[in-house]
């Protein structure tokens, strides 16, 4: 399935953004344009079921071949979250960037959040309070593009999670030089993962404070962790 993209800047290098579960492009509007402003052209997608994109067979399989079937081959940077983080690592080897970030990456779950994940269809209508309170660090444009990103998602991909889950989704190796960023605060990385994919091959360092969204709850911490990344 092709998917529905944004762009930002006409820099000489690409890089690929790929959203995690209940998002879409949007997710990323304060990261984009400092890689603009470091010369990129830079290429948010909408995963199947978000955004824009078309429905259909929720698998990490489709979830990868979308990215393969979309964005151009050999970007200077990718980066991926949570289930965009997934989706990259499935597509990552055919894409070949010259780097690829995973930030708190779904690849391998606490059993209680698997077991709870189909959970996350009650955010499908959400109130603004509890968007808002659950995400205490958040702006107001952050909780404005939460609610509207719900009211594109799918939830059908949240109720597919316990199955993806029954085998973890971590990658054997990382195929490109690859950085993984863990948010210190996040409860969906299961303990150990950092030690575990450092012995892969992944470089790892982790925002404090930070929860899964971390990008949102500690915007400053997450791009100084991208430092010589990007």
């Amino acid at each position: 399935m092709r998917l529905h993209t944004h762009e930002w800047g006409t820099g000489d290098r690409i890089a690929v953004l790929v959203h995690g579960i209940m998002s879409d492009h949007r997710t990323w509007h304060r990261v984009a344009p400092v890689l603009v402003d470091r010369g990129y052209r830079v290429i948010g997608v909408d995963l199947r079921g978000h955004g824009a994109s078309g429905r259909g067979e929720y698998t990490p399989e489709t979830w990868a071949d979308d990215l393969v079937e979309t964005l151009p081959q050999r970007p200077e940077l990718a980066i991926g979250h949570s289930l965009g983080a997934m989706a990259l690592a499935g597509a990552v080897e055919r894409l070949a960037p010259a780097r690829a970030v995973y930030c708190d990456p779904a690849w391998d779950l606490s059993e209680k959040l698997v077991e709870g994940s189909a959970y996350f269809a009650v955010f499908k209508t959400a109130p603004r309070g509890m968007i808002s309170g659950l995400n205490p660090r958040w702006d107001e444009a952050d909780v404005d593009l939460e609610l509207a990103t719900l009211a594109a998602w799918d939830p059908a991909t949240a109720r597919v999670l316990p199955g993806i889950y029954a085998v973890s989704r971590t990658p054997a190796r990382a195929v490109v030089p690859s950085l993984v960023v863990l948010a210190g605060a996040g409860e969906l990385v299961r303990p150990g993962m950092g030690d575990e994919v450092k012995r892969r091959g992944f470089e790892v360092r982790t925002v404090e404070g930070a929860g899964h969204s971390l990008f949102r709850d500690d915007f400053d911490g997450f791009m100084r962790a991208l430092d010589g990344w990007i």
